[in-house]
């Protein structure tokens, strides 16, 4: 393979013991990591050190309760709030990104632009926020609902909640606080603007309390990859962070997505596409196979069946688990992922337990099991055939797996000339290479707002 011009981005998926559903037994991994700040940042700190791009951290808002027996089965059941946890760690670190998760189902637009905004000012502008929908009951309910919202009304609120966080990201120019004690004007008052929007969603005057970032504003993160997720994304996400099985399906969402952002007046490189890898790895290919085979015999068959009922969106606890998948109905959930499950399921004719065993690390994204060269392969060959822009690389334990991919596939990558030395700047974009935005002036012009066509042509 020739060397490529540019260069792959990583992130680090940090997820509490690691993306293994049965990590917390591993005997290396950090079992009260959920609640142990020195955990996260000594992880933070590393990655750092390898010139990571960015870490990540996904969020929900509930518990998963239905079946507490096999959730207490897992290490699912207590971790930190992002939003708590990012600053504290913009405190120890100095140029890797900082990407957390909050739901536009269950925020509101002007409190969470103003926890970001000043994520992105601790940081020096660092800061990224993966936006997504909430579609799960457990979280509905601890929200004064009994089941979530349905899917298209998810995304369309997503779509104006978006548009009401940049337009309150965007209330101050560049330059605009300029604190001259001699003049007595604190900000030039013609680089201030008010929002004023009013939608379907939501009614917010601004401006935002909070001032402008070295970056701009912080850098939109989504994953979605439902056609209404699809097009909210090319309107609006700079990095996507998505879940793919083959080189082709990844090849075929990725031109996709590069296309349709052009209809937006976006340039394809205005958006990252970066799909979650969870690597196995081992000095040899028999130490990885070994590796992997020990965290799978630590499954207890009741967790790895709740965990394929979660993510497929249907309770499978009644069927026999060396029986084959049943049909399904559509789920109000994560629409994209219980697709990609069924086909996975059908192509390779898998019953619910070897569907379970494929996907408790993954979750439905790529798993590569094997040496540092063959990950290296992997990532090559679907950066470089137009699969990926990066990855988001979900260690299976913790720190155990990241220690694994650190010391053996970023050497590999960087010996082929496909990962940086050092870091291109200090902001986020600077480093995953998007551009500086401009404030859009919406003083006297409404937000836009996301027309979700459940039926496109």
């Amino acid at each position: 393979m020739s060397k490529p011009l540019k260069q792959i981005k990583l992130g680090a998926f940090l997820m509490q013991t690691g993306h293994h559903i049965a990590a917390w037994r591993h005997p290396q991994a950090q079992a009260d990591a959920g609640a142990n700040f020195a955990h996260y940042a000594e992880l933070a700190c590393r990655a750092e050190a390898a010139k990571f791009d960015a870490i990540f951290f996904a969020d929900s808002v509930g518990v998963k309760t239905s079946d507490p027996a096999t959730l207490a089965r897992t290490a699912r059941a207590d971790t930190l709030e992002p939003l708590t946890l990012l600053p504290a760690l913009a405190a120890v670190t100095e140029r890797i990104g900082l990407i957390g998760t909050a739901s536009t189902t269950f925020n509101e637009p002007y409190n969470l632009a103003r926890k970001f905004a000043t994520l992105d000012l601790i940081s020096g502008g660092r800061a990224g926020w993966n936006l997504v929908t909430s579609n799960s009951d457990f979280e509905a309910k601890n929200f004064n609902y009994e089941k979530q919202l349905e899917h298209e009304q998810r995304y369309e609120r997503a779509g104006e909640f978006h548009d009401v966080v940049v337009g309150l990201w965007d209330t101050w120019e560049d330059n605009a606080l300029v604190r001259n004690k001699e003049s007595g004007v604190f900000y030039d008052v013609n680089k201030l603007h008010v929002l004023n929007h009013k939608g379907k969603h939501f009614s917010v005057r601004g401006p935002l309390n909070v001032a402008r970032s070295p970056q701009g504003r912080p850098v939109v993160v989504q994953a979605g990859a439902s056609e209404t997720g699809r097009e909210l994304a090319a309107r609006t996400a700079e990095v996507i962070f998505v879940a793919h099985q083959t080189l082709g399906e990844a090849k075929s969402f990725y031109a996709d997505i590069k296309e349709r952002v052009k209809r937006y007046g976006r340039s394809p490189d205005d958006v990252k596409i970066m799909p979650g890898i969870f690597p196995v790895i081992g000095r040899t290919q028999a130490e990885a196979e070994e590796k992997f085979e020990q965290l799978q015999n630590l499954i207890h068959p009741e967790v790895g069946v709740s965990l394929l009922s979660n993510m497929i969106g249907a309770d499978l606890s009644g069927y026999p688990v060396d029986g084959p998948l049943p049909d399904l109905p559509e789920t109000n959930g994560g629409q994209s992922r219980q697709q990609l499950l069924v086909d996975l399921a059908r192509r390779e004719n898998l019953n619910i337990r070897q569907l379970y065993l494929r996907i408790s690390g993954a979750r439905g994204h790529q798993q590569i099991v094997g040496t540092p060269a063959r990950v290296a392969d992997q990532l090559q060959q679907w950066f470089e055939e137009g699969g990926a822009d990066g990855f988001n690389i979900m260690s299976p334990w913790l720190p155990g797996g990241l220690d694994d991919f650190i010391e053996g596939v970023v050497p590999e990558l960087r010996r082929r000339g496909l990962f940086r030395t050092e870091y291109e700047g200090t902001t986020l974009r600077e480093n995953l290479g998007l551009k500086q935005p401009k404030p859009l002036i919406s003083k006297d012009v409404p937000s836009p707002v996301l027309q979700v066509d459940s039926h496109p042509a």
